[in-house]
C-alpha cells in the first residue's frame, strides 16, 4: 500500500482503465502521487482504492462519464495513464470476433487529455493496436492535443520483471520530445524461479499421466524428453506459441494472462509432483510487491486482476526516463 506521506509526491497522476493498479504503482515508484482511477469492473476499483489511500475512484464504463465533471473532483493532473480493454486487439481471442466500439473505447482517453490537459500521458496496450484499423487517427488526435510522442514494445522482463511480456506503450508529452528507447537494466534477465515458493506447503499431487488430458501428458511427455527426469520445469496451458507447452525455470516467465495457466513439476527421481502457481508468485512475477493488495478477491478474480495488468517496474522505468529528461 503506498501512501501519500510515504511518497512525498508534488506530482498528480489519473489512471483510466485502471484494474488494480499496476501502472499507477508504477507511477507512485517514480514520484507521483495517485489521485484517483476509473475501471468499469468495481472488484478492480475496489483493489485499487485499497492500495491508493485517499485517491478518488470512478466505477463506471469511460465512455458513460464525462471527461468535465470528473475533473471537477480531481486536482490538477499532471500525468494521465490509460491501458484501454485489449481482448479485442488481442491474439489471446483467437478467431472469434471483434467487438469495433469496445475498441473505439479508446478515443476516450483523448476527451480526458483534452480536458485534464496533463503533460505527460502513457498508454499501454497489446502490441495488435497497432494493427487496429483507427491507431492512425488516433495517433494524428493526440497530436492534434500538442503532444509529441513515440510508440515503443517494451518487454517486461529487460526491466527487472521476471516475466517475457512484450507490450505496446505510446508515451506523450507535451512540452518536450519524448525518449526514442527506454534505458533497460543492465545483466541477465530475471528468472521465474526467482519468484517460486520451493519451500512453500502448497497443495502438490504425484503426476500420473492417467489421470490428465492426453494434451497435458504430452506436454510433460515433450519436457521430459527436453529436459530430463531429474530437472523441475514449468507446463504451460493455454498457450500455442510453438514452445512445446513447458519451460525452463531458468527462464523468465512466459506472459501472465486472466487465466490459471502455469503449472510447477518437481522431480523427485523415480516420480513427479505438480501444482498450479500460486496467486503471490503471479503477483511477485507481475513485478508488484507483496503489499500490493489483493486481498478479497475469488483466486480467479486475483488472477485475472495480475493478468489485466501493466508491470510496475515497466512503468517506473518509462516515468523516470520522462522525468529526467525533462529535468535536463
Amino acid at each position: 500500500m503506498i501512501s501519500e506521506k510515504e511518497t512525498g509526491v508534488k506530482l498528480n497522476c489519473f489512471d483510466l482503465f485502471c484494474g488494480a493498479g499496476g501502472s499507477s504503482h508504477g507511477a507512485a515508484s517514480a514520484g507521483f502521487r495517485v489521485a484517483g482511477g476509473i475501471d468499469r469492473w468495481a472488484l478492480a476499483t475496489r483493489a485499487f482504492a485499497a492500495n491508493f489511500q485517499g485517491a478518488k475512484t470512478f466505477t463506471a464504463p469511460i465512455e458513460n462519464l464525462s471527461p468535465r465533471a470528473v475533473a471537477l473532483e480531481l486536482p490538477r493532473i499532471d500525468l494521465l495513464l490509460a491501458s484501454p480493454e485489449c481482448t479485442n486487439y488481442s491474439v489471446a481471442k483467437g478467431s472469434k470476433p471483434r467487438d469495433e466500439l469496445s475498441k473505439l473505447s479508446a478515443f476516450s482517453i483523448i476527451e480526458f487529455a483534452a480536458e485534464l490537459r496533463p503533460r505527460w500521458l502513457i498508454i499501454e496496450n497489446v502490441i495488435q493496436m497497432r494493427r487496429w484499423d483507427h491507431y492512425a487517427s488516433f495517433l494524428q488526435e493526440l497530436s492534434g492535443l500538442g503532444y509529441y510522442f513515440t510508440d515503443l514494445t517494451l518487454d517486461a522482463s529487460e526491466y527487472g520483471v521476471p516475466q517475457r511480456r512484450r507490450r505496446l506503450f505510446i508515451i506523450a508529452d507535451r512540452l518536450a520530445p519524448v525518449p526514442q528507447r527506454i534505458s533497460r537494466r543492465p545483466g541477465r534477465r530475471p528468472a521465474v524461479k526467482s519468484v517460486l515458493d520451493l519451500n512453500g506447503r502448497w497443495r502438490e499431487r504425484v503426476f500420473d499421466p492417467s489421470r490428465y488430458a492426453k494434451r497435458t501428458t504430452e506436454r510433460f511427455e515433450r519436457a521430459v524428453r527436453a529436459l530430463g527426469r531429474d530437472q523441475d520445469f514449468l507446463m504451460v496451458y493455454y498457450g500455442s506459441d510453438g514452445a512445446g507447452g513447458f519451460q525452463r525455470l531458468d527462464d523468465p516467465l512466459r506472459t501472465v494472462t486472466t487465466l490459471d495457466r502455469f503449472a510447477l513439476v518437481r522431480s523427485y527421481g523415480d516420480y513427479h509432483t505438480i501444482r498450479m502457481l500460486q496467486v503471490p508468485e503471479l503477483q511477485r512475477a507481475m513485478g508488484f510487491p507483496m503489499d500490493h493488495h489483493l486481498a478479497g478477491h475469488s483466486r480467479r478474480d486475483q488472477i485475472k486482476l495480475l493478468g489485466n495488468a501493466v508491470c510496475p517496474p515497466v512503468m517506473t522505468s518509462i516515468l523516470r526516463e520522462l522525468r529526467a529528461g525533462s529535468a535536463g
